[in-house]
């Protein structure tokens, strides 16, 4: 039985059924030349076949300590994979539409918190005879690069190993059962004075956020995206060549991830334009950052990102002033949350985050100011082609989580020479979701003329 890390008690706490809090990937696989008909059934039957779950994929809530299920985890002894994984096929002929209408259904509905919270669907059908994987788990047991760390452990970069690699799979971590576990009060009672400590030590870093160089929550302007949501999903998805985004960011000194942001921030103001919905302020973004080291990405599990919340300076009309707004809020972030430890950095992310349970209180759902207005990710995932029992990964869309009153988020990753962003939102209040890849599109092509100038 382990304590979860602040974070992973917030994800735990604030969910419902109007408010899944799981992350999810949807992975497109082209089959190699020789593969026969039965190329998926069998693919199938081999995932289904690796019956060793990680502790990882073991993990559920607690029901101990009182019943706070949202402060440690159980671990259940028997994984039941023929619930877990499971095969499912497009009506005739599956296009991307049907493939998207399936997972947008699959993405809204709730982890069975009685079982380890996570799900696999093998999915057939698609008319250009590529296949699909759909995954999701509960984000308080893995943040995105823990994920996409994961996937890429499950991939090779040779075509012709036709080994099946799962997720949930893993050699066995040896354990010293000579020395017995903490029991969970004596988990707790280690652990608090550690809390106190990191919620002292942010102090300082929250004096400097007070004097301008941390965009503060609660200062972002309440827009159409800033309400109550369902449970239902809408999603869209599209890949960029990484070379296009390449040639922007040497042209103008910017971070890859600084460009995503100023083209998310274009999508934002010509979709919210054309709604008749831009605010006068700008919008303000959370940013996940990575604050965990190479060596600790197969040992430590959960989230340890660091929130920063980014100026995406929607309020200007030119798009290299955007860039360069968004640069300087990036940097200011980053250098705060650089002085930290780890754990401080996450305290001070929880805090941040604070807001969003708030929002769920009745009475506060309608406050005037946000926390912030959405969350855009950006994920490293493989850069190089990668396989699995010799189907190329075609395309990687990482699907993410709208919370409360945010009703759309933007993720994406690297994939080879792409990047593939997955937009998810709320199907009752984002309007026209399957529009937002254009406005991206012409986000980046805005930036790519203003460098040519």
């Amino acid at each position: 039985m382990d304590l979860l890390n602040p974070l992973d008690a917030i994800f735990l706490a604030i969910e419902s059924r109007e408010h899944p809090m799981h992350v999810g990937g949807l992975q497109l696989f082209e089959p190699p030349a020789e593969a026969g008909p039965e190329f998926t059934r069998d693919l199938y039957r081999t995932m289904a076949s690796a019956t060793e779950v990680r502790t990882r994929f073991r993990r559920r809530p607690s029901r101990r300590l009182g019943g706070f299920s949202t402060l440690s985890w159980d671990h259940a002894e028997h994984v039941d994979l023929h619930y877990h994984l499971r095969r499912s096929a497009l009506p005739s002929p599956g296009g991307l539409p049907d493939l998207l209408d399936l997972t947008e259904r699959l993405h809204g509905i709730l982890l069975d918190r009685h079982r380890p919270l996570w799900e696999a669907r093998l999915i057939e059908g698609l008319d250009d005879g590529r296949f699909a994987v759909y995954i999701k788990m509960h984000h308080a047991l893995i943040d995105g690069v823990s994920a996409m760390r994961l996937l890429q452990r499950t991939m090779t970069d040779d075509p012709l190993d036709t080994r099946v690699r799962v997720p949930w799979g893993a050699p066995v971590v040896e354990r010293d059962d000579s020395v017995p576990p903490d029991s969970s009060l004596q988990q707790l009672r280690k652990s608090l004075p550690r809390m106190v400590r990191s919620i002292g030590a942010v102090a300082a870093p929250l004096r400097g956020a007070l004097d301008g160089r941390l965009t503060m929550p609660m200062t972002a302007p309440r827009t159409m995206f800033n309400v109550s949501i369902g449970g239902a999903r809408r999603i869209a998805v599209r890949s960029w060549p990484l070379e296009r985004v390449n040639a922007v960011r040497q042209a103008t000194g910017a971070t890859i991830n600084d460009i995503v942001l100023a083209m998310s921030s274009a999508a934002l103001r010509s979709y919210l334009i054309e709604h008749d919905a831009l605010p006068d302020e700008p919008l303000i973004a959370m940013v996940p950052v990575n604050i965990r080291s190479a060596a600790e990405s197969d040992v430590s599990e959960g989230n340890m990102v660091a929130a920063c919340l980014a100026n995406l300076a929607t309020h200007l009309d030119d798009p290299a002033a955007r860039l360069e707004a968004i640069s300087t809020s990036m940097r200011r972030a980053k250098s705060v949350f650089t002085q930290l430890p780890k754990t401080e950095a996450m305290v001070l992310s929880a805090l941040l985050m604070t807001p969003l349970g708030v929002s769920l209180v009745p009475g506060f759902e309608s406050l005037p100011r946000m926390p912030f207005n959405l969350v855009i990710s950006n994920v490293p995932g493989p850069r190089k082609p990668v396989y699995m029992q010799g189907a190329r990964l075609d395309a990687n869309y990482p699907l993410s989580i709208p919370f409360e009153s945010q009703a759309m988020n933007i993720t994406l990753t690297t994939n080879g020479d792409n990047l593939d962003f997955g937009i998810v939102g709320c199907r009752r209040t984002v309007p026209d979701l399957d529009r937002f890849p254009d406005h991206l599109e012409n986000g980046l092509a805005e930036l790519e003329k203003a460098v040519a100038h």
